[in-house]
C-alpha cells in the first residue's frame, strides 16, 4: 500500500471515529448541560422562594439539641499505619460526648489491633470489634459484624443507640458532624454530608483531580439528584442512619444489613432502603466564620466572612496506580455490580440517575479516543506545516456539514463543563485549584479510562471464576500533626473573633514568626498582644485538649521521680496527677506528635494523658518543681509561711505567684526569642542533653549551640524574669517591706 493511500484510510478512519466519539460526547453533554440548568434553577428557586420563609439552620440551633447516643462504625483491615492517629484526632475534634466508636478488625492483623486497642485503654469510648474470618473479606462483612457488635454492646451496657454513622479510618470530621445528624435524626432516616479531598501539592495532578470531581459531585449533581429523584446514595463515610432504617434492613436481610456481593456497600445500601420507602437527604450546612486572608494586591491581613461547610475530608491517593485501584472498585460496584443487581427498576428519575451512574463504563473509554482522534488531526496539521508541497487531503471536518456543527455544539457543551467546574472548585478551594480544574480534568480523562478497563477485567474475571472480588483496599494516608492544626480554625482567626487580637497585632506577629520560626502563641505574648489565660483558652478550644494551671508546690514527689527531670525537660512535658485508670496526665505546651507520645510511654511503662498550660506555667513548673523534689518536703514554703502568720491572705498569695510563673521563661525559650538557636537546633540539643552533666547553658556552649556572649545575655535576660515571690509582694503592695524581712529572716532560720 502506498503511503498516500494509508494517509487516506487513516484520515477516514479518524473521520469515522470523529463522528462516533461526537456523537457519545453529545450525548454525555447534554446530559450534563440539563444537570447544571437543574442545579441553577433549584438554587435561584431557593435563594427566591425558600430561604425568605424558611431561615437556614444555625450552628446555636445544632447545638442546643439535645444529645443522643450515637454509634461511630469505623471497618479497618490494615490500617495500623493510620488508624491511631484518626481515633484520636476524631476525639479531640469532635464536639459531641455522647458517642462510642466500633473499631471492625480482622484475627490476622494483629498491627491494627494492636494500635485500636492502645486507643482504648486510652479513650473509654473506643471499642474494638474482631470478625471471626480472617481478613480482607469485604468491607460489607466487616460492616456487619461491626453491626452486630454494637447490638452486643447495647445489651450488655444498657444502651440503646439511636444514630449510626459510617466512617473511614482516613477521615477527618468536622466539630459539628455529629451535633448535625443529632439534629437531623431520625426525622431523616439517611442523611449524608459532603465528602472533600484535601490540597496537595498543585502539582500532583493525580489526587488534584479528586477534587475537582468531589467538589462538582458534592456542590451540585447530588442537589440534582435529590430534587429529581428524591433519592440519595450513600457515599460510604459522612453517613448517618436512624435506628429504624438499620432495625429495617436487619429484619429484612436476615441480619445482613450490607451486601456482601458488591464493593461499593453504601451506594447498594441506599438503594436496597428505598425499596422499604426509607429515603435519605443530602445535607449541604456552613458555619459561619471569620478567617484572616492575604490582601491579593497589598499582601496586608484583612478579615473575612466565610461560609465552612460541614463535612468530611480526607486524603485521596496521589500516585495513578493506586486511584486506578480506588476508582476501578467504585466503577466495579455501582456501574457493573450495580447493573446486574439492582437492574434498572423505579421512576423514571431514579432510572436516569442509573444512567449518570453507569454511563462512565462507555464514556471513560470513548474520552481517550477523543485524544487520539485530536492527535491524529494535529499531526496532519503539523505535516502540512512542515511540507506544504506534498498531497493536500480534504479536510476531516468541512464547514457547514454536521459534523462540523456537531463539533461546534460539543466545543460549547465542554466549555459549560470546564466553567461549571472551575466555579464548583473555586467556591471551595479559590480560584488558583479552580484554574488547575482544566488541565487536571485532562489527566483525570487517563485515569478514568485506566480504571474503567480494570473495572471491566476484574468483573469480567469474577463471572468466569465465580470468585467474589476481595475488598481490594486502597493504602490511606492520614495528615500530620503540623496538618491536623492547619485544617482546624487558625489561632489567629480565633483570636480575632473572640477580639482579643486586632488586625495589626496579627499581620506584625506573622511577620515575625516568617523570621524566627517561633510558635505564634509565645510571639503574640510576647508582643503583650495577647494574654497568656487567653491563649490558652482558645488553644484549648482548638485543639480539644483541656487546659490546666500548674502549683510545682502541690505536685506529689513520688510522681516527679516516676518522671524523670531529662524527661520532661527533653519534650517539654511535667507531669500533674496520676488518674483514675493508672494514667500518668502531664502538661504540655503543644500537641504531641505521635512518635513522641510513643516515647514517652515506652520510657514510662505507663499510658499518658495530655493537657495543656501556658509556656511560662510549665517553664515555671519543670526548674521549681523538681529543685523541689531534689530538696524534700522538709523546706519550708515562703508563701505557705506567710499564710499561716496571717500576714498575707491565700488570695494575694495567689495572684504573687501567678505573676511569678508568668514572668519566668526556660533559657532555651529566650535564646529562640532572641534569634540566637533555631526551633530545630534547640530540639537537637534537648535530646541530647542530660541534666545530671551540668546545666544546659554550660551543654549549649560545650557543643557550639551558642556563644558565649549568646549566652551571657540570655543569662542575664533570665535572671531579670526570674522574680522572686517577695519582690513581687513588695511591689505589688501586698505586704510591707518590715513584715517581710521578718518573715524572711525567720524562713531563712527554718530552713538552716
Amino acid at each position: 500500500m502506498m503511503a498516500a493511500d494509508f494517509v487516506a484510510h487513516l484520515l477516514f478512519l479518524t473521520k469515522c471515529l470523529l463522528g462516533t466519539v461526537g456523537i457519545v460526547f453529545l450525548i454525555s453533554g447534554l446530559d450534563d448541560f440539563f444537570v447544571d440548568l437543574c442545579y441553577w434553577a433549584t438554587a435561584l428557586y431557593r435563594r427566591v422562594f425558600v430561604w425568605p420563609k424558611h431561615p437556614r439552620l444555625t450552628e446555636e440551633q445544632l447545638r442546643d439539641a439535645a444529645e443522643k447516643p450515637i454509634a461511630i462504625m469505623i471497618p479497618a483491615w490494615d490500617e495500623s499505619a493510620v488508624i491511631r492517629r484518626m481515633l484520636q484526632a476524631t476525639i479531640q475534634t469532635l464536639d459531641y460526648s455522647n458517642y462510642h466508636v466500633f473499631v471492625g478488625t480482622y484475627p490476622n492483623d494483629p498491627a491494627t489491633q494492636r494500635e485500636v486497642e492502645i486507643m482504648r485503654e486510652q479513650h473509654p469510648h473506643v471499642h474494638r470489634v474482631v470478625c471471626p474470618q480472617d481478613g480482607p473479606t469485604c468491607k460489607s462483612d466487616c460492616m456487619n459484624w461491626i453491626y452486630q457488635g454494637i447490638r452486643h454492646f447495647e445489651k450488655e451496657n444498657d444502651v440503646c443507640f439511636e444514630v449510626f454513622v459510617m466512617n473511614d479510618s482516613e477521615d477527618i470530621v468536622h466539630p459539628l458532624c455529629l451535633k448535625l445528624f443529632n439534629f437531623l435524626i431520625p426525622r431523616k432516616d439517611m442523611v449524608q454530608l459532603p465528602v472533600f479531598p484535601l490540597e496537595t501539592r498543585w502539582t500532583n495532578f493525580t489526587s488534584g483531580h479528586y477534587l475537582d470531581e468531589f467538589a462538582e459531585n458534592h456542590t451540585k449533581d447530588l442537589v440534582v439528584r435529590e430534587r429529581l429523584s428524591g433519592f440519595v446514595p450513600g457515599a460510604g463515610v459522612g453517613c448517618g442512619f436512624s435506628r429504624h432504617a438499620l432495625e429495617t434492613m436487619a429484619a429484612n436481610c436476615n441480619n445482613q444489613i450490607f451486601n456482601l456481593d458488591t464493593l461499593t456497600e453504601d451506594y447498594d445500601f441506599a438503594f436496597r432502603l428505598s425499596r422499604y420507602g426509607i429515603r435519605g437527604v443530602f445535607v449541604r450546612q456552613a458555619v459561619d466564620r471569620t478567617v484572616t486572608r492575604k490582601s491579593f494586591w497589598t499582601g496586608e491581613l484583612r478579615q473575612v466572612n466565610v461560609k465552612e461547610p460541614i463535612a468530611i475530608r480526607e486524603y485521596f491517593p496521589s500516585s495513578f496506580k493506586a486511584a486506578v485501584r480506588q476508582k476501578g472498585r467504585w466503577i466495579v460496584g455501582i456501574a457493573l455490580q450495580g447493573w446486574a443487581q439492582l437492574g434498572w427498576k423505579g421512576s423514571f428519575w431514579t432510572k436516569y440517575m442509573m444512567y449518570r451512574d453507569r454511563k462512565g463504563l462507555v464514556t471513560n473509554f470513548v474520552g481517550v479516543l477523543g485524544y487520539v482522534v485530536v492527535l491524529t488531526v494535529v499531526s496532519v496539521w503539523v505535516a502540512r506545516w512542515l511540507f506544504p508541497e506534498s498531497y493536500r487531503y480534504p479536510p476531516i471536518v468541512e464547514r457547514g456539514t454536521w459534523l462540523w456543527y456537531l463539533v461546534l455544539l460539543n466545543a460549547f457543551f465542554l466549555s459549560v463543563r470546564l466553567l461549571q467546574r472551575a466555579i464548583c472548585v473555586g467556591r471551595l478551594y479559590g480560584w488558583r485549584q479552580a484554574l488547575l480544574s482544566a488541565p487536571r480534568q485532562v489527566w483525570g480523562n487517563f485515569v478514568n479510562f485506566a480504571a474503567a478497563g480494570r473495572a471491566v477485567y476484574l468483573f469480567s474475571r469474577s463471572l468466569l471464576t465465580g470468585k467474589l472480588i476481595a475488598w481490594d483496599k486502597t493504602a490511606h494516608v492520614f495528615p500530620s500533626e503540623e496538618e491536623l492544626v492547619s485544617f482546624r480554625r487558625r489561632l489567629g482567626d480565633l483570636l480575632l473573633e473572640k477580639r482579643l487580637l486586632t488586625v495589626q497585632h496579627l499581620e506584625e506577629a506573622v511577620r515575625r514568626q516568617s523570621e524566627n520560626h517561633l510558635l505564634l502563641g509565645s510571639i503574640l505574648v510576647g508582643m503583650e498582644a495577647v494574654d497568656e489565660g487567653d491563649l490558652l483558652h482558645v488553644l484549648s478550644n482548638q485543639l480539644g485538649m483541656i487546659a490546666r494551671d500548674i502549683d510545682p508546690q502541690s505536685t506529689p514527689l513520688y510522681l516527679l521521680r516516676r518522671v524523670p527531670r531529662d524527661l520532661s525537660i527533653r519534650y517539654s512535658v511535667y507531669p500533674i496527677e496520676e488518674t483514675d485508670t493508672g494514667k500518668i496526665l502531664l502538661a504540655t505546651e503543644r500537641p504531641l506528635g505521635t512518635e513522641e507520645r510513643e516515647a514517652i510511654e515506652a520510657a514510662l511503662d505507663v499510658p499518658v494523658d495530655l493537657c495543656l498550660a501556658t509556656t511560662s506555667d510549665l517553664a515555671f513548673a519543670i526548674r521549681y518543681g523538681y529543685e523541689r523534689l531534689e530538696a524534700g518536703e522538709t523546706r519550708p514554703l515562703l508563701g505557705s509561711t506567710l499564710v499561716e502568720r496571717g500576714v498575707l491572705s491565700r488570695e494575694n498569695l495567689v495572684r504573687a505567684l501567678v505573676v511569678q510563673r508568668r514572668a519566668y521563661a526556660r533559657l532555651g525559650d529566650i535564646l529562640l526569642e532572641k534569634g540566637r538557636l533555631s526551633s530545630d537546633a534547640l530540639k537537637g540539643a534537648l535530646g541530647r542533653y542530660r541534666p545530671e552533666e551540668g546545666r544546659l547553658g554550660e551543654f549549649l556552649l560545650q557543643n557550639d549551640y551558642v556563644s558565649q556572649m549568646d549566652l551571657e545575655q540570655a543569662l542575664i535576660e533570665q535572671k531579670k524574669r526570674s522574680r522572686r515571690l517577695g519582690d513581687i509582694l513588695g511591689e505589688e503592695g501586698m505586704f510591707s517591706e518590715d513584715n517581710l524581712r521578718k518573715v524572711s529572716y525567720d524562713y531563712v532560720y527554718a530552713m538552716s
